[in-house]
């Protein structure tokens, strides 16, 4: 992005569209930090995929969503959820597997839904949400309703059948769907230019999608492909490509000891941190100085200490629950 574009931006979106964007990667960021300390207390279980990095994409890209529109999403999902207006509190009972989680402790941190925000779902099997996204497009042209699906899945999705399904027939019934990539350059521990032996975008571009690829690392980046491909879609042409480049400052998920990547890799990648760029750039502008900054990070602190202890204070599912939600019931009994 050029300097221009980024001055054009930022007296665009003003000093309030941008304190929100500066505070929800900062809620992210301290969430899952939090998440990652209590993982080590064995307060959250099972499978941890933090999002420590990559706060931008989550959060420039839903930002130029309306309320109608859905977002689909990979197992990494907890910065998308937040940036999506789900209550921290019943995203951190879901995490502890409490009954006042978003599923009633049923999903836990890969499995965040919330459908009255349009939030449906985080999902374990990696590149099995694309053709669902696909679907939700087709629904819309059926049913004659205006919204748009934010698809996000990681880079290594790119190697699986379903993405190449989707992305043909979603150009073949001009869905309104956004296919984002979060490129962080590594599939589990493999990195992506020992799996793939061309560029993501070129895939998107052989099915006659529009593509581009973007630093997300920068939230107004981000933001501004993204506005560009709502409007694409919505319009009616069809579906738009985004890759993000971007980079994750933890491992794979909790149990990942990261043998394959050095110190000295990380430590470059944290030069360009989304968090310090937006503050800096607000900084320049004069829309923002220390203090606020500072009365930003103890919002944030006071939001993120006061999901855990509602997580905590949160009931266990009644044991005569087990059984909810396997069936859907006959409304013609």
């Amino acid at each position: 992005m050029t300097s221009g574009v980024e001055h054009r931006l930022i007296e665009e979106l003003g000093a309030e569209r941008l304190g929100m964007f500066l505070y929800q990667m900062v809620l992210i960021r301290r969430f899952e930090e939090k998440c990652g300390e209590l993982y080590t207390k064995g307060k959250i279980r099972g499978f941890l995929h933090l999002y420590t990095g990559q706060e931008a994409c989550a959060v420039g890209s839903i930002a130029c969503l309306e309320e109608r529109d859905k977002i689909l999403t990979h197992y990494r999902d907890h910065g998308h959820a937040l940036a999506c207006g789900l209550d921290p509190n019943r995203v951190m009972a879901e995490l502890f597997g409490k009954a006042t989680g978003v599923a009633g402790g049923r999903g836990g941190s890969m499995h965040l839904y919330d459908v009255e925000k349009g939030f449906l779902g985080g999902y374990a099997i990696v590149a099995a949400h694309l053709p669902l996204a696909v679907g939700l497009g087709v629904a819309a042209q059926m049913k004659g309703e205006d919204f748009v699906t934010l698809c996000i899945f990681g880079d290594g999705s790119v190697g699986e059948g379903e993405f190449h399904e989707a992305l043909n027939m979603s150009v073949l019934w001009k869905t309104p769907t956004i296919f984002f990539c979060e490129n962080n350059l590594y599939g589990m521990g493999v990195p992506l230019q020992e799996s793939l032996s061309t560029e993501i975008p070129k895939l998107a571009a052989a099915y006659n999608m529009p593509a581009v690829s973007v630093d997300g690392m920068d939230v107004l980046a981000v933001y501004d492909a993204t506005r560009t491909a709502v409007e694409h879609a919505r319009s009616g042409k069809g579906p738009y490509f985004i890759e993000a480049m971007t980079y994750r400052y933890r491992g794979h998920s909790m149990a990942d000891p990261e043998l394959y990547r050095v110190k000295e890799e990380i430590e470059q990648a944290r030069k360009r941190d989304c968090i310090e760029r937006l503050k800096t750039q607000m900084m320049e502008a004069g829309m923002l100085d220390a203090d606020g900054f500072a009365e930003l990070e103890a919002r944030v602190e006071a939001v993120v200490n006061e999901a855990v202890d509602y997580a905590e204070r949160s009931p266990q599912p009644a044991l005569e629950t087990l059984f909810d939600h396997l069936y859907k019931e006959d409304s013609d009994a």
